[in-house]
């Protein structure tokens, strides 16, 4: 299982890298940020682990996106994460907000249009 992890792992940070390079006056959180926050979370969308530690990177994550740009800027990572991690379960991924006690305008999906997030 830990060898299984570690190929997704390095595609992870590689659209990480891709993703976190964010034009000046846009949002201040890039999905280096985001991936850092949600890391805990791997484990619980990819298997059957439990929560953990992820509730507490969410909230910061939450509290964290204060603008519009932000919270498109975190939905648009998101997305992008969603689609594109390996072994993801997307109705764990769109469910996690609501286990954690957060209300956000949209729903973790790769079908999400993050340019309509106030």
């Amino acid at each position: 299982m830990a060898g299984s992890m570690k190929p997704m792992f390095v595609v992870l940070v590689a659209v990480v890298l891709l993703m976190s390079v964010v034009p000046d006056g846009e949002a201040a959180i890039g999905c280096g940020s985001v991936v850092s926050y949600l890391n805990p979370c791997l484990p619980y969308v990819t298997g059957n682990a439990p929560l953990g530690g992820c509730c507490s990177g969410i909230k910061s994550l939450y509290a964290a996106a204060k603008s519009t740009p932000d919270r498109q800027s975190v939905c648009n990572c998101l997305k992008s994460l969603a689609a594109s991690t390996p072994g993801v379960n997307l109705g764990k991924a769109a469910g996690l907000p609501r286990h954690c006690g957060v209300s956000i305008p949209y729903k973790i999906s790769p079908s999400t249009d993050c340019s309509t997030v106030q």
